[in-house]
């Protein structure tokens, strides 16, 4: 009973001589050491908020600024040409104040000043380089004398060792487009979808448009980008993510694989121990603001906005819309296996709880042999289905008592964590293995994942491991950014004994994880069977399958002198071509975190430009010239589309936005309600790869990651997921749904394989020409 007698603190007794206390040193030291941990924790987030408040300035350049003002006083030059004198006069006459400390307190006030105003020269000027895009356009590999110029500024006026937040006053904001590109640009992309009757129609319609209402709405739209940090950003998450009242798993959540290959040990509760305790150094870091900022050629920042609500965070279900409760420095987390859920501490003695500690705690969890409580086993499928019910059912049945404890220890968990019962990863011997580990991450049973937490980790019974994501707090690259450090740091870091255990000693001495406690009446769970019914429905319908293209990959690519994205991209556009027979309105995502507080912008990938060079590849008088001809216009045309993107000149978050006004305006725009329903028949995005260059792939190949991927978002469309992972690695993850007779998730892989391979040999041929 060891965990009984640390529960403790103190004991007492009364006696005739009063009330005697005997005081537990043990709980005593770990108070001390926690109230030790915690104050150290503030200090270094204030030094830290101190040192991004200032940048790219540092504190101790103030001192210098002092020193710089006052030395010039003893040389009887004044600087600030009459200015200390102004304010020395406006100081109080003391007996304590002197006039020599006046002079010196003047001098040291007008110094401040004098460092905070450089200071704001310096954001500001920053700001001013930051906005120029002119180096995204140039070709790979080239960079005029203007742009080198440009870029030696940047790297002098961007400090030395910058913090997560330091760049955060510098960005930009995001542009509004002008209303007549992003029409032209729109015309220009519908073009290869519509016959030449329904485009005049369409051109017509958006003509009118841009005559009326489009410059009322427009107005409004840049008096918002000069009030709000971002004129996109917060209506999309609020109206894309929030106000969905529909589910969130498959239709939202989007999932990440672990590494491929390897399995660095069979032992579950010791994968997962070793991972959270990953996760726990990573939040530390990220909540002190320590990270590095992600920069574009190792110099342009990007926004780090995203990171601020990965751990802690929970999406809140509402009646009309959700909201994203986001709190500070969580101490447990909740795991979930074989229908309980357990609060388990992650604090010992004021430390993080070792990996060790940690396998100790989930093995308890994975021996406990009780069973589910009445309404517990499929409880978290009520997150998984509509909103409104579970809204309904969070106010009715969880607002008092057992049931609002457990779900607060829930939903202030720093994650969720899944030990599940299945087994799941690549096997080279199952072709359809990956098809089903995806299915895993991606809805489970609709009942062992949180789908409202900001992520879930799921670790399953063969030690392989993923994520769950939601997706309204962050995109896929935020997310990536810290599995890239958690995969690194447990397989290089930590590591494993030989029997596959955490390394360290074991601290048997910890409390058990705690059950949680539900009181769920036949009213509840009924509604909860109803989430559950609506939820299998959706996951059963979900056609999955990934592959795994290792013909070639981004080194070939680049010897074929192209980007490797627009190769894929128009493989992705000869398949659905093949696949279909016809062309559709593909959605490609961007991000936009070079402006402050961006987050992603659309591509349309189907262009006039790789329509063609889809007919010519299904034209047999074509020869092979043309067709690479046809190949090397429309992947110079996605490059630079997805620079437009990136650089704020995109479509459709400007349409997204025009509408939102409009509605609030209560103005009706067949052109805008046209755009805005249009469907994505083809729904792709690459998994970002390498950010953080913490596994050296040319040295461990086999450490290379799965990628991710999302369920599809049109009913009769695919979804597609890529990695382009190494150089001779490219992972596609397709979706889509088995109710549709026109789609099939594997029939879509091959023609992606055979697309890839078909554009290959254009280059091959042309290389035995030459």
């Amino acid at each position: 009973m060891a965990e009984a007698h640390q529960a403790v603190g103190f004991q007492f007794t009364v006696t005739p001589d009063g009330i005697d206390l005997h005081l537990s040193r043990e709980v005593l030291k770990h108070i001390y050491l926690s109230g030790v941990t915690s104050w150290r924790k503030r200090v270094i987030r204030f030094k830290n908020n101190i040192l991004a408040g200032v940048y790219p300035a540092s504190p101790s350049s103030w001192l210098i600024v002092v020193i710089a003002i006052m030395s010039t006083m003893y040389t009887r030059v004044d600087p600030s040409l009459g200015m200390i004198s102004t304010i020395k006069d406006t100081l109080p006459v003391s007996d304590y104040m002197t006039v020599q400390t006046q002079t010196v307190l003047s001098a040291i006030l007008f110094a401040t000043g004098v460092w905070l105003s450089l200071i704001v020269l310096l954001r500001y000027t920053l700001k001013a380089l930051l906005s120029y895009h002119g180096w995204i356009f140039e070709p790979h590999g080239k960079m005029s004398l203007t742009n080198k110029l440009w870029l030696s500024l940047v790297k002098l006026l961007s400090g030395r060792r910058p913090l997560l937040y330091s760049f955060q006053a510098s960005l930009p904001r995001l542009p509004v487009p002008s209303v007549e590109d992003t029409i032209h640009r729109y015309l220009e992309s519908v073009r290869p979808l519509l016959d030449d009757e329904q485009y005049k129609q369409m051109e017509t319609v958006a003509n009118e448009f841009k005559k009326d209402p489009a410059p009322k709405l427009q107005k409004y739209l840049i008096f918002k980008s000069w009030w709000a940090t971002n004129y996109v950003s917060d209506w999309w998450e609020e109206y894309i993510y929030l106000r969905g009242r529909g589910p969130i798993m498959v239709n939202s959540n989007f999932y990440v694989m672990d590494l491929l290959y390897v399995v660095p040990t069979h032992r579950q509760a010791a994968r997962a121990a070793n991972a959270v305790h990953a996760m726990l150094q990573y939040r530390r870091r990220l909540e002190r603001g320590e990270h590095a900022p992600m920069r574009a050629l190792g110099v342009v920042p990007m926004c780090s906005f995203q990171y601020e609500r990965m751990f802690n965070t929970t999406r809140i279900p509402g009646i009309d819309t959700d909201f994203v409760q986001h709190l500070k420095d969580r101490k447990h987390l909740v795991v979930y296996h074989r229908g309980r859920f357990f609060k388990v501490w992650l604090y010992y003695g004021g430390r993080h709880l070792w990996p060790s500690e940690l396998e100790f705690q989930f093995q308890r969890i994975l021996n406990d042999t009780t069973e589910p409580q009445p309404g517990e086993l499929k409880l978290a499928a009520l997150t998984a289905g509509n909103r409104v019910p579970w809204a309904r059912a969070r106010l009715k049945f969880f607002g008092e008592g057992v049931n609002k404890a457990s779900l607060d220890a829930i939903e202030t968990a720093a994650f969720f964590l899944t030990l599940d019962e299945e087994e799941h990863g690549y096997r080279a011997d199952k072709l359809d293995s990956l098809d089903h580990y995806a299915k895993s991450l991606l809805h489970g049973k609709c009942f062992d994942r949180w789908f409202d937490k900001s992520f879930n980790l799921i670790v399953y019974k063969n030690g392989k491991m993923g994520l769950n994501i939601e997706h309204s707090w962050a995109d896929a690259p935020i997310i990536g950014h810290m599995w890239e450090y958690v995969t690194a740091t447990d397989c290089f870091q930590l590591g494993y004994t030989e029997e596959g255990h955490c390394k360290g000693d074991v601290n048997k001495g910890l409390a058990p994880p705690a059950r949680l406690q539900w009181d769920i009446p036949a009213a509840c769970q009924d509604i909860i069977e109803s989430s559950y019914s609506l939820a299998k429905e959706i996951a059963d319908d979900v056609d999955f399958h990934a592959c795994i293209f290792n013909e070639f990959g981004k080194g070939l690519i680049k010897k074929c002198k192209t980007s490797p994205d627009a190769f894929v991209q128009l493989a992705l556009q000869l398949a659905q071509y093949r696949d279909k027979g016809e062309f559709c309105l593909t959605y490609e995502a961007s991000m936009t975190r070079m402006f402050r507080e961006g987050r992603t912008e659309t591509v349309r990938s189907c262009t006039n430009e790789s329509a063609a060079f889809v007919r010519a590849m299904e034209d047999k008088n074509s020869t092979n010239e043309q067709r690479l001809e046809l190949f090397r216009k429309a992947a110079e045309k996605h490059q630079n589309m997805y620079r437009l993107a990136m650089t704020g000149s995109g479509i459709d978050r400007h349409l997204f936005c025009l509408y939102i006004v409009s509605k609030l305006l209560s103005i009706d725009s067949p052109f805008l309600k046209q755009v805005l329903s249009e469907p994505w028949r083809l729904s792709t995005s690459q998994t970002p790869q390498q950010q953080l260059n913490l596994i050296d792939i040319q040295k461990y190949p086999s450490y290379v990651g799965a990628g991710g991927g999302f369920g599809p978002v049109a009913d009769d469309g695919y979804g597609v997921s890529y990695i382009i992972v190494g150089e001779d690695l490219i992972t596609f993850h397709i979706s889509s749904k088995f109710s549709s007779p026109e789609t099939d998730s594997y029939r879509f892989g091959q023609n992606i394989r055979q697309a890839m391979l078909d554009i290959r040999a254009l280059f091959h041929q042309n290389e035995k020409r030459q």
